[in-house]
């Protein structure tokens, strides 16, 4: 595709409203107490494997069609989630890794896709997921963004004992932040998404855990399976209505003023 061509391609994401950052934050939540459920539910190594292969089918979903289509987005999304609170926890339960250093590991991670990212396509705007190598850079972001934000939520919940709420209390403050800064004080509407987004992991993952865990573990003890189950009926009624709607679909409107929005933001950059 050339450089003429790739603005007018449609993009393989959808637009980022409140619709966006709610299913982001319910998928969190799912993937973490869906991972919890099944690693304690049958043998763990046969969940891992299992939740690798439901991630590469559905990210191949996501790569297979052109343009951006609800489910197979957020079927993309949710089996990240999923498989990548799995990759997390088994650094920490198999090889003792201490969740500081997991948190550093996957930060560093996730600042090497960013680097490479930026070098190849000089931007980091989602605006631009035009491109099949844009696209598996966006997903290698995501990926590591969950794996990050999952180490950060364990570090926050066990190291630092803050406990499930407490933890999600202080995450919600934090996920506020960029938003805030972005809209009142003009802060890097990139870096503001990015932030934004790597703590919707430990956000929705530190509610899951106090809604799903025992008293015991410093939870309300409805249990990881029912939590899953809320979780995924509500999402599966979001991204229907999406889908019914196309609210978060790209329009010619939506286009041009996401072409003036990225152009602002990567000059800021």
């Amino acid at each position: 595709m050339s450089q003429a061509q790739a603005p007018r391609a449609l993009s393989k994401v959808p637009r980022v409203t409140v619709y966006f950052w709610v299913i982001k934050i319910l998928t969190t939540a799912m993937g973490e107490s869906t991972s919890d459920y099944l690693v304690h539910r049958f043998n763990p190594y046969v969940a891992v494997i299992g939740g690798f292969f439901a991630f590469v089918v559905a990210i191949a979903i996501q790569f297979s069609v052109r343009m951006y289509i609800p489910w197979a987005y957020w079927l993309a999304v949710l089996m990240v989630a999923v498989f990548g609170t799995m990759a997390a926890d088994v650094l920490h339960v198999e090889f003792a890794v201490p969740y500081l250093a997991s948190t550093i590991l996957f930060a560093i991670a996730l600042t090497a896709v960013f680097v490479a990212w930026y070098r190849s396509e000089r931007t980091l705007s989602i605006h631009s997921i035009t491109t099949r190598r844009r696209e598996a850079f966006y997903w290698a972001a995501v990926l590591a963004t969950f794996a990050m934000g999952t180490a950060a939520g364990d570090l926050a919940a066990y190291t630092a004992h803050l406990g499930f709420l407490a933890a999600g209390l202080l995450f919600a403050v934090v996920f506020a932040l960029p938003g805030i800064s972005y809209r009142s004080f003009g802060l890097n509407g990139i870096f503001a998404f990015w932030f934004g987004y790597v703590m919707t992991r430990p956000l929705g993952a530190s509610f899951a855990d106090w809604t799903g865990k025992s008293h015991r573990a410093g939870g309300i003890n409805i249990g990881d399976g029912p939590v899953a189950f809320v979780l995924a009926v509500v999402i599966v009624a979001l991204v229907g209505y999406l889908s019914v709607t196309g609210i978060d679909r790209e329009t010619a409107a939506s286009r041009e003023w996401q072409g003036l929005e990225k152009a602002a933001e990567e000059a800021s950059g």
